[in-house]
């Protein structure tokens, strides 16, 4: 499932008159990024849920073959990050899905982190497995971050008044069962995240090379400069 019907108000004044997910990097919409990526780890079928601007998506992807795109409207109401997908689980099926946020960018390293992903992912000791990118070496990133990780990989959520070594990177896979008793309407899906970690079934996986947080129009420039020194 790729996240893409949020409003996109720090990008402002760029999203406007277009969604987020369309704004370009390197000549290339977010949105296209994120559903190469999982075109390439062999992914056939991505749900895509929409709601702000959702014509001009809709526009976008119509001609994509790869992969197979199904649309999950929220143009009554938007559903946050958990409500969406709650929503959409009808399409998604019983089997682990990947999770992706249409905004997120990395350039990856040896091996395909999503490939990195799915071959780690044990659906007997984890509910949810979060791409996780060090904040240091982030690239347009200012925050605290989001968790430390054990040796074995379980998760914890950083304190109020705290840092934590890692900040999640937007992509993950999921157990549908995370989903379970979720609440009704909107919601965060960090909700469901921190249900899990309780139960010691949260987990994470350091991504190899660099993770790209493009929430401002200023931080397109550093993107596209850590691309563009990637590709050199």
């Amino acid at each position: 499932m790729v996240l893409a019907a949020g409003l996109g108000e720090r990008m402002r004044p760029i999203t406007s008159t277009m969604p987020k997910p369309l704004v370009k990097v390197a000549g290339q919409a977010m949105l296209d990024f994120v559903l190469d990526r999982l075109a390439d780890a062999g992914v056939e079928r991505a749900v895509v849920n929409v709601h702000y601007l959702a014509d001009q998506i809709e526009r976008h992807l119509a001609s994509r073959k790869k992969p197979q795109i199904v649309i999950s409207d929220e143009r009554a109401k938007l559903l946050d990050t958990g409500g969406g997908v709650v929503k959409a689980l009808p399409q998604l099926g019983h089997e682990p899905f990947f999770h992706v946020n249409s905004d997120t960018l990395w350039i990856d390293g040896v091996r395909p982190n999503l490939t990195r992903l799915a071959e780690t992912f044990d659906a007997t000791a984890m509910d949810a497995l979060l791409l996780l990118a060090p904040v240091a070496t982030s690239i347009g990133y200012a925050g605290r971050g989001d968790f430390s990780m054990t040796t074995d990989g379980r998760l914890v959520r950083r304190d109020e008044n705290k840092v934590a070594p890692f900040v999640y990177a937007g992509a993950a896979l999921l157990r549908t069962e995370l989903f379970k008793n979720a609440p009704a309407g909107a919601f965060a899906l960090t909700r469901l995240f921190d249900r899990a970690a309780a139960s010691g079934r949260l987990h994470g996986l350091r991504l190899d090379g660099v993770w790209m947080h493009v929430g401002t129009p200023e931080a397109i420039a550093q993107a596209e400069a850590a691309i563009a020194a990637s590709a050199a």
